[in-house]
């Protein structure tokens, strides 16, 4: 899928060791670019590998709103629609239950198309939208696949405790005896991350990466 070529850059908004990403306009309007072609050459693969990660799980949430729509993947340079919002730590939801609702619905709706996001711990993977509602961003770690498989169902459900850990935080009067639950069950899967993954994550990110912290958001251009 072509990538705009008249396009002109807005603002820098984030630069690490995988890409930079900008805003940028052109005669469609606002749209985001992550670009990968002054990626260090020992990096240039993961890069890669992570930006078409996230161009075939952005293909799979088309037409779903609150989700960036695909607009063009050309090996280096991802387009993404722009979606007028904040993240969650600049905008916080203090006690709006209706967010966490409509963010529950927008989870469901991502699972059903077979796709989990496996990043929703991140504040800033979740957006509050101009006019209040939730948006996910940042799909380089999603996994595609059948939504009916106990694989998928796992993810779907770690998707989730993600979300009512936020819920937790900005409206702690409102978790459900169920939800506390679902917070209380820790799967093998997060045990196993953080035995044997985390460690090794904190490691690449931030020695040899120098990312700024584990938001993995990396030094700001």
């Amino acid at each position: 899928m072509p990538v705009s070529t008249s396009a002109s850059e807005v603002q820098a908004l984030k630069a690490d060791s995988f890409g930079r990403i900008a805003l940028m306009r052109d005669e469609r309007g606002l749209f985001v670019r992550r670009d990968l072609r002054h990626v260090p050459w020992w990096l240039r693969l993961p890069a890669w590998f992570l930006a078409r990660r996230e161009a075939l799980a952005l293909a799979r949430v088309g037409g779903l709103e609150a989700t960036p729509q695909l607009l063009g993947w050309d090996g280096r340079r991802l387009d993404r629609s722009y979606l007028d919002g904040a993240a969650m730590y600049q905008r916080p939801p203090h006690r709006d239950l209706l967010y966490f609702r409509r963010a529950r619905r927008l989870l469901q709706q991502l699972h059903r198309r077979g796709l989990a996001h496996n990043d929703l711990a991140k504040e800033a993977n979740w957006l509050v939208l101009a006019d209040g509602r939730p948006g996910i961003i940042d799909f380089q770690l999603a996994t595609r696949g059948n939504p009916r498989s106990r694989w998928m169902r796992l993810l779907a459900r770690e998707d989730l405790r993600h979300l009512l850990k936020h819920k937790r935080t900005y409206c702690p009067g409102s978790i459900t005896p169920v939800e506390r639950r679902v917070l209380k069950r820790h799967s093998w899967l997060r045990e196993a991350w953080f035995a044997t993954g985390k460690p090794v994550y904190r490691f690449v990110t931030r020695r040899l990466l120098q990312w700024e912290d584990n938001e993995g958001q990396g030094p700001k251009p």
